[in-house]
């Protein structure tokens, strides 16, 4: 929709009767938090910011690589939730065989009647986590650093 209002179509007939009003109030949403990349390891709890502003208030959504995330609120044991400022908490990262894994590229979107607004791309890694066995045994090493050759332009 567009939020013009043409003055010159309103006449006295149209006074009082509630539907040429114009609510000059209302707009459309806009972001004004966009989400971080993100580096988080599997397990841990995480949090992409999101926050909208409009009138009326624009609910938020969010995707990841395209498709809807859900949330709590589509299904309560999600581990992932909806906050009310539209950031999205995940209570731990999942990264694994058995569910779904969290990485991926995040956008979320904020709509209401006169529009939508699409924040900017985050993606959320899941830091891999290596255990190295520490050897106090074996054999000195050496390494052979080549040198640096620098010619002059």
């Amino acid at each position: 929709l567009n939020p013009i209002f043409n003055l010159s179509s309103l006449n006295l007939s149209h006074a009082g009767d509630g539907r040429s009003r114009l609510r000059q109030e209302d707009s459309p949403p806009r972001i004004i938090e966009h989400p971080s990349d993100l580096i988080v390891s599997k397990g841990e709890p995480a949090t992409l910011n999101c926050k909208a502003e409009g009138r009326p208030t624009p609910t938020v959504e969010w995707y990841k690589d395209g498709e809807r995330v859900e949330t709590d609120r589509e299904n309560p044991r999600s581990h992932r939730m909806l906050l009310p400022s539209g950031s999205l908490f995940f209570l731990r990262i999942v990264h694994g065989r058995r569910s779904k894994p969290d990485d991926g590229n995040y956008v979320c979107i904020a709509r209401n009647y006169l529009g939508e607004a699409v924040s900017r791309n985050a993606s959320l890694e899941v830091a891999c986590k290596f255990d190295i066995p520490l050897s106090s045994s074996g054999r000195n090493g050496s390494f052979r650093c080549p040198s640096c050759i620098v010619e002059e332009w």
